[in-house]
């Protein structure tokens, strides 16, 4: 029986092809990962709107070392938590970013862990980056989540805002346990929270080398604190 003639593909078709194709081996090449992950409950617009201007930084300084893919990560609301595709592209980043607004809840940091530690072994993300001001949940039950990051390379940098005392106990903890590193601002230091995010962005692209290469105080403040 002869066979029927293929249907000739559109040329449309094979760029997008093509593209994908592209995308993929460029992906699998070993582009370097970092999880952004913040506290979107109801008090922190004005943080939400604080990262989304700072996001795009982070892609540039670690452009400089390596290609940099980052997944959006967030809790809000009653038990709410995202997390988005990876994103190797600043502004595909911030338009998802601008279209998500804070709603008021509890704080799912231990969820959130859960999920990054599960993606882990498929993900291998090099970091784990969050902004937050509050915990509500069981402090032993973040302290062995952490621990946990730290036997899965998973450091974590917690950047608290505000001064709240028992909020940054439990956080510098879990940055310890996880091999990662803590620091605090708050409204009036933007420029302290891009520089942090900035030297962290470097340490997920280019690892320890690449910050250590870094003049900044902030860079040098994470490098005291990150394990050998």
């Amino acid at each position: 029986m002869p066979r029927t003639p293929a249907k000739p593909a559109k040329t449309g078709d094979v760029k997008a092809f093509l593209a994908r194709a592209r995308t993929v081996q460029q992906f699998s090449a070993g582009q370097s990962r970092l999880i952004f992950a913040i506290d979107a409950t109801a008090s922190r617009q004005a943080t939400w709107d604080l990262a989304c201007d700072l996001q795009a930084d982070m892609f540039a300084v670690a452009n400089d070392h390596a290609s940099l893919s980052i997944q959006l990560a967030y809790y809000r609301g009653i038990g709410e938590l995202q997390m988005e595709p990876w994103q190797s592209d600043a502004a595909a980043l911030a338009q998802r970013m601008s279209r998500v607004q804070c709603a008021a809840g509890r704080t799912q940091i231990g969820p959130l862990l859960r999920a990054a530690l599960k993606q882990q072994a498929a993900g291998n993300a090099k970091a784990l980056v969050f902004i937050g001001d509050a915990v509500e949940e069981n402090v032993t039950t973040l302290q062995d989540l952490a621990g946990r990051c730290r036997l899965q390379s998973l450091p974590l940098f917690i950047f608290q805002e505000g001064y709240d005392a028992a909020v940054k106990r439990c956080f510098e903890t879990m940055a310890r346990l996880s091999g990662g590193a803590y620091e605090h601002f708050d409204h009036s230091s933007a420029r302290r929270l891009r520089e942090l995010l900035g030297a962290v962005a470097r340490y997920a692209a280019g690892g320890r080398k690449a910050l250590e290469n870094n003049p900044s105080a902030e860079a040098r403040r994470l490098l005291e604190q990150l394990k050998s």
